[in-house]
Order: C-alpha cells, then structure tokens, then sequence
C-alpha cells in the first residue's frame, strides 16, 4: 500500500502555508502604505534656487508629517515582524486582529496628510493619534491572542508575547495622553518619543532584575 500522509502532518503545514501568506499579504500592504506617503509629498516650485528652496522651507511641515509617520509605520511593522515570525498558524480571530491592524496602517498616509494642514491642531492631532492609539491596542490584542491560543512555534519563549504586549500597551498609553496635551502645548509630539524610551527602560529593568530563588530550608 503507498504512504499516506497523516492528517495531522497535513493540517500542520497546510497552517504553516497559510501564516507564511498572511505575513506576505501584510508585508505587502505596509510597503504600498510607506509608498502612499512619499506619493502624497509636495514638490517644490520656483523658477529660481531662491524660489524652489523657500517653496520647499514652506511645506516643511508635510515633510515633517511624513518623516514622522514613515518611522511609526516602520515601527509598527518591526514590532509586528519580530512577534510573527514565531506564529505558527492564523485562526479567524487573528486573521481578523491583523485585517484591523492593516486597517489602520492603509490609513496612516491620510491621517499624516490631515496632520500636515494648517490650523485646528487639536483636532488634527487628536486624529493622528487616535490612529495610532487603535494600532497599538490591535497589536496588544494579537500579542495576547496568540500567547492564549498557543498559535506560536514550539519551543518560541512567552515573554516575547509578553513583551510585545507591554510595548504596545505603553505606547498606546502615549498616544493617548498626548490627545489631551496637545490641548495645552504643541509640544505633546513628545508623549509619542517618550513612550517606546519607557518601554526600553522598562525591559532594561525586567531584564536586569535578579532570579527569585528559593530561601534556603533549615
């Protein structure tokens, strides 16, 4: 009688087949979202150097906007390549979280063009990061997700679920704080720096802290 394949055997990399899709299908729509940002850049204009460079110096905020938001894809896309690259299989749930999460990542490019607009800061910020907020939230909850549901490798430690947890639960804390204090400086742009400098420290000190040990008996 010819080998048959087990049915487990069949599952398991059909499932290995269908997160390895997935991860390509969200690498794909992060690369057209980076993409959507540099096609919505201003081009300057003048007829002389002195007129093409104070066109430029005029739309610096848009380019301000979108270095910004270039490196809060970049991060987010990090975070969420470093954390799945140890998910061995996608339930409906995850592939739920993760549409959402993509969600928000296509729609970065317009908050960043609305951010960029003169006046009515509050209401421009507060979208932005609202955005961003959302983003971090959906991360936590796949983080959470795959950790309760084992959907990761074997072998894959925990802690690096747990991590990916708590980075995104700070920066989403900071994103957050930052609505209401854009209401009082326009400088709450550094609730959004402070917050993954937080969550290094804060690793930095778990990681540094000494092994509980037994107390010796007798």
């Amino acid at each position: 009688m010819p080998d048959e394949t087990p049915l487990e055997e069949i599952d398991r990399e059909g499932s290995a087949l269908s997160a390895e899709r997935q991860m390509l299908f969200t690498d794909a729509v992060v690369a057209i979202a980076i993409t959507l940002l540099a096609l919505e850049l201003p081009v300057p204009e003048g007829s002389t150097n002195g007129e093409f460079w104070h066109s430029a110096w005029s739309d610096r905020g848009e380019y301000l906007s979108f270095l910004i938001s270039f490196l809060v894809i970049w991060a987010h896309w990090s975070g969420h390549r470093l954390m799945f690259r140890s998910v061995a299989t996608f339930d409906r749930l995850l592939s739920s979280l993760n549409g959402l999460w993509l969600l928000m990542i296509v729609i970065i490019p317009f908050a960043t063009k609305v951010i960029g607009g003169d006046k009515a800061f509050q209401a421009r910020f507060g979208l932005y990061a609202g955005i961003q907020t959302l983003t971090c939230v959906i991360f936590l909850l796949m983080a959470w997700h795959v950790k309760r549901a084992r959907l990761y490798r074997d072998g894959v430690p925990v802690l690096r679920f747990e991590r990916g947890m708590r980075r995104s639960g700070i920066l989403a804390i900071g994103f957050a704080v930052s609505i209401p204090v854009s209401f009082v400086t326009g400088w709450a742009y550094l609730c959004w720096a402070a917050a993954p400098l937080v969550s290094d420290a804060i690793d930095r000190w778990i990681r540094g802290r000494p092994e509980r040990r037994p107390a010796p008996v007798g």
